[in-house]
């Protein structure tokens, strides 16, 4: 069996995106290891994603397709992988670092008795050993770190390792595994879904537009009567954010906000972007109206290009940034999406 393991996080049947470049990471550790990819598949009815695996680059796939596997529980799921990583002793588990895989590595490594190596955005092979990099100190630092227990449990950043090019050619082993607790072992249960705002995933978004406070500051609105000075700075914010939701549909782009508009009341915490909110590398960062204080650096800091917009020349978010615009983002927006819109032809 495969010494490098990689779980496939999946809902309703469809893999989350971010778990190919797991598969992309896995064959250059291969490569210098030796053997071949093993996916790690759990669900009921995910036989598709089990041949999606494959076309992605996987040689064989542990598949558990089992009723009481169809809602992701961490006890289920855990126990059942704790048993085939003690029973085939893989070298390192893959995870994405997205709600889910984080739980996962988490709760194995405990019964397996081994550490997690998180939100890594490189890995390399070293006499022998597993070598990843990791941000730290808010992303001002890379630390290159190791597990000294096998298996070696790593959560790796999305958007960071390169996804194969799928052939649907490609097939491979598929190993049928049972759960190891039944229905009546699993302590929780999941009752409903409540549906999450329509739009771009942050996580898998290749392009984001994010507003912070700076998008309440505009003189020339007038707000309804009868505000109070509160009410009247969230609905000014919300008219800007309706210009970066503009901006961002034209691009087919998620929208992000640093902590300061989601603490504002600005918009909802799903969309807050930094240390405390999601961690993001798209190919295009656009933040309008944020500062760039530390803790949002933290979660966009590795995105491929980021432009800012900002009436303030001194925000520390102009460091960052290989494109800035010092102006206002009410008259700068606009026009960026009217260009945008000629240049795309939409």
């Amino acid at each position: 069996m495969s010494k490098i393991w990689v779980y496939i996080d999946q809902f309703k049947g469809e893999a989350l995106a971010t778990c190919w470049e797991g598969i992309g990471a896995a064959k250059t550790l291969a490569g210098q290891l030796g053997g071949g990819i093993t996916a790690l598949v759990f669900g009921k009815n995910v036989e598709a994603v089990a041949a999606e695996a494959f076309h992605y680059g996987a040689d064989e796939v542990l598949l558990a397709d089992d009723a009481t596997l169809e809602d992701y529980r961490a006890e289920a799921y855990t126990a059942l992988l704790a048993k085939l990583a003690r029973d085939a002793s893989p070298e390192v588990i893959l995870f994405p670092t997205t709600t889910r895989g984080r739980e996962l590595a988490a709760m194995a490594a405990i019964d397996l008795n081994s550490g997690v190596l998180p939100d890594v955005t490189g890995l390399e092979i070293k006499d022998g050993g597993l070598i990843a990099t990791r941000p730290i100190y808010a992303g001002k630092l890379l630390s290159k770190v190791t597990c000294l227990t096998k298996p070696q449990l790593v959560t790796f950043r999305g958007r960071v390792f390169t996804k194969p090019v799928p052939d649907a050619s490609r097939t491979g082993t598929i190993t049928k595994v049972a759960p190891v607790l039944g229905e009546a072992d699993i302590p929780t249960r999941v009752e409903a879904y409540a549906a999450g705002e329509a739009g771009v995933s942050l996580t898998d978004a290749s392009v984001i537009v994010s507003g912070g406070r700076g998008v309440s500051n505009n003189p020339s609105l007038t707000p309804p009567a009868g505000m109070d000075e509160k009410q009247a700075e969230i609905w000014k914010a919300q008219q800007g954010f309706k210009l970066i939701e503009d901006l961002a549909q034209v691009l087919h782009a998620a929208v992000g906000a640093s902590r300061a508009a989601v603490d504002a009341g600005y918009v909802p915490y799903s969309h807050q972007v930094g240390q405390t909110g999601k961690v993001v590398s798209p190919d295009l960062y656009i933040a309008c109206g944020i500062s760039g204080a530390i803790q949002h650096q933290a979660g966009m800091r590795t995105s491929k290009v980021i432009v800012a917009i900002n009436r303030d020349p001194e925000a520390p978010i102009f460091k960052l940034a290989r494109y800035g615009v010092v102006g206002d983002l009410y008259a700068v927006i606009p026009a960026l999406a009217e260009a945008f819109r000629k240049r795309l032809g939409k």
